[in-house]
């Protein structure tokens, strides 16, 4: 049995991991901020600077799995705390980097700790919480990796450009260091079976190898578009080069209101909250394509774009603690996976389609993609009525809970 969690110490675990989730991504897609500073300082190219972020999420799809096979019998406390002091040591070696071999070494490092973070913090996180509020505790873990790229990578790209690109890598290494110590004084040492939330609340092997396939689909047509977003606004919508910033701004801040909405919906509905953000994803993306050039539009579509992308990721994780046919960090390790499938697969079709057809057809290609995993889900979803409808929560009174 996992002891007994205070609500104000589950929460505060809540808040040390999702501020870990949001050191995670920094890290990953500081490179894009970067590149122009990395690049010249490490005589080497863009595209090989770029490589450390596509090279990263490689190694995230291979690792995921074995790594957490690997680490299953070791108490979660204990298995974070060396992860978040992996991820503090190679932000250190980065930040020290004089040749581009060593900073890649030190990504790579950083990848293998995200690939393991990602496998077993949901379920850890997730676990002192009572069943009728861990929908809401998803989304709020969520919100870490949600504001990354919107505060984040900017802060980091701005604190690059003033003190130098190893001052961004060096903050990371101590903001590492002090969620290490949140994980080791806060968390409770206990064996990773008697977690809270160590099995799938309602198992099922093919709806969860459905969710599976459903993630990869829509996160790749998602990513499809999302990748080259830089040139559509720019050659499509005819948007100027000095606004882009606000533009991403509007779709990331729409982002972190998708995670914050999705929080208050996933236990009383977590199907709808499965699908609805999924639809207004491909509705936002074939608008797209057919709005491209309506500036107006545009930004609205835009927005519909961030906030389904984010509330899509909370409701999947929320979904495979429902369905997970066994451990859930084994199943949130597939989930990962399916991720950066999705995420890879993506970003390649987009990369084939650009120079053949220009920045356009990627927003259809995106939706189609987008609305083959909305399909899937939807006939799996009405497969399953006949077996009984999907259980809903009762949320029981805020005095019972601790989220």
């Amino acid at each position: 049995m996992a002891p007994e969690v205070s609500p104000r110490r589950a929460r505060a675990v809540l808040v040390a991991l999702s501020l870990a989730a949001f050191a995670f991504i920094t890290t990953e897609l500081l490179p894009v901020g970067l590149l122009t500073h990395i690049a010249p300082d490490l005589d080497r190219s863009r595209s090989q600077v770029g490589l450390l972020v596509s090279g990263y999420a490689v190694v995230v799809v291979l690792a995921s799995v074995p790594l957490t096979r690997l680490t299953q019998r070791i108490p979660r406390r204990h298995l974070l705390g060396v992860t978040m002091l992996l991820f503090a040591a190679a932000n250190a070696v980065a930040a020290l980097a004089q040749t581009y071999a060593v900073l890649a070494g030190a990504r790579l490092v950083t990848a293998l700790a995200q690939a393991l973070f990602w496998s077993i913090a949901t379920a850890t996180v997730i676990g002192p919480f009572p069943v009728a509020v861990r929908g809401r505790a998803v989304a709020l873990f969520s919100t870490g990796a949600t504001l990354a790229p919107v505060l984040g990578v900017p802060l980091g790209t701005w604190l690059g450009q003033q003190a130098g690109w190893r001052a961004a890598f060096a903050v990371l290494a101590g903001v590492g260091l002090a969620n290490a110590a949140a994980v080791l004084v806060l968390l409770p040492s206990y064996p990773p079976a008697a977690g809270g939330a160590a099995r799938g609340s309602a198992p099922d092997g093919r709806r969860f190898a459905v969710l599976l396939v459903a993630t990869a689909l829509g996160i790749g047509g998602l990513t499809t578009w999302q990748t080259y977003v830089t040139p559509f606004l720019l050659d499509v919508s005819g948007f100027a080069d000095a606004v882009l910033a606000p533009l991403l701004f509007v779709s990331g801040a729409a982002g972190v209101v998708g995670t914050l909405v999705a929080a208050r919906t996933l236990d009383a509905r977590p199907v709808a909250s499965l699908l609805t953000p999924l639809g207004i994803g491909t509705a936002s993306l074939l608008g797209l394509y057919a709005l491209g050039a309506l500036r107006p539009g545009v930004v609205a579509l835009l927005a519909g774009f961030g906030l389904a992308y984010a509330a899509f990721g909370s409701a999947v994780q929320n979904r495979m603690l429902h369905l997970a046919p066994g451990s859930t960090d084994i199943a949130s390790a597939g989930v990962s996976t399916a991720f950066n499938v999705g995420i890879a697969g993506g970003s390649l079709l987009g990369g084939a389609l650009l120079p053949v057809s220009g920045a356009r057809p990627l927003a259809l290609a995106g939706g189609l993609l987008a609305l083959a995993a909305l399909t899937l889900l939807a006939v799996d979803t009405r497969r399953a009525r006949p077996v009984g409808p999907e259980p809903t929560v009762t949320r029981p009174s805020t005095s019972n809970h601790a989220c």
